[in-house]
């Protein structure tokens, strides 16, 4: 059996590349990578691979048919786009950041536009738009809007907890619209996880890793189940829903923002609750926000 994926360099160059964009989504704050899987057109194929690591994967590997457990696992997919996430995450997170704490409207403007052409882009998978797929977008599109307005609450730092906001965080990682980081900060979890990074070899802070990343692969391995499943027996209820969540979480991604309630977190000024205003003036910036969403 041989591990679906691709066969060239280029192919390999080029879902690497798509990792790329899903690296960079993830780290921007209320932008996920999911939506990137789904504008790139590899969701569905994202949601297999991760399927892939089933039971009969787990077989071979007890049986030390290590060949047969990576071809199952769909390891060259998984290998050449999750080097384009890491090398996102660790080569761009500081330029990210600083260009949106530098220039913010113009960078919230790009992902505006981006994911405004993505949901026109997106809504024309569904075969046929109907009352039900109709009902099914505006459910999507009102969950997001709650989540992305949730603000952060402080809850327990038990071990069942921190399994579940690993769960729920991951969960909306590969969910189209719904940031992971900004779930983990509605649950409180944010400055608890990251803080235990630091030093992740203090016995206290590994046990915290290890409950956080078991809670993650739990979430991934069984919503991805599901996912998979829903697009599979309802492909169109479930693209329209997707559909929704993208567009609901455009309310996150407006480019002109005002912050009503902030907390600092490890030395650095989070915001825990915004509100949406009009440009103040119509000026360059405008006009050149104007321009980036459009490139968007």
């Amino acid at each position: 059996m041989e591990s679906p994926g691709p066969r060239t360099l280029k192919e390999a160059g080029l879902l690497s590349l798509k990792g790329l964009c899903m690296g960079t989504a993830d780290i921007i704050p209320g932008v996920s990578g999911g939506t990137m899987a789904l504008i790139t057109g590899i969701y569905q194929q994202l949601l297999k691979a991760i399927k892939s690591a089933d039971t009969k994967m787990a077989a071979m590997l007890l049986k030390f048919d290590i060949k047969g457990a990576l071809a199952a696992l769909h390891v060259r997919f998984l290998m050449a786009l999750f080097l384009g996430i890491g090398v996102a995450i660790f080569s761009l997170a500081r330029l990210v950041n600083y260009l949106l704490h530098a220039h913010p409207v113009y960078i919230w403007s790009l992902f505006f536009g981006l994911i405004a052409a993505s949901v026109l882009v997106v809504s024309r998978y569904v075969s046929r738009w109907s009352a039900p797929t109709g009902i099914s977008f505006c459910a999507g599109g009102l969950l997001a809007w709650l989540i992305v307005n949730t603000v952060p609450v402080s809850t327990p730092e038990t071990a069942g907890f921190i399994f579940f906001s690993g769960l729920v965080a991951i969960c909306a990682m590969i969910l189209p619209g719904l940031s992971g980081a900004f779930i983990r900060l509605i649950l409180g979890k944010y400055e608890f996880i990251t803080g235990t990074l630091k030093n992740p070899f203090v016995p206290e802070n590994m046990f915290i890793i290890i409950v956080f990343c078991a809670g993650c692969a739990a979430g991934l391995l069984s919503f991805s189940r599901l996912l998979n499943y829903l697009i599979q027996k309802y492909h169109d209820l479930s693209l329209a829903f997707l559909t929704g969540l993208m567009a609901g979480s455009m309310v996150k991604i407006w480019p002109w923002k005002e912050a009503i309630a902030t907390k600092v977190i490890r030395g650095k000024v989070h915001v825990l609750s915004e509100r949406n205003i009009l440009p103040g003036s119509i000026d360059t910036e405008f006009y050149s926000a104007l321009l980036l969403a459009g490139l968007g």
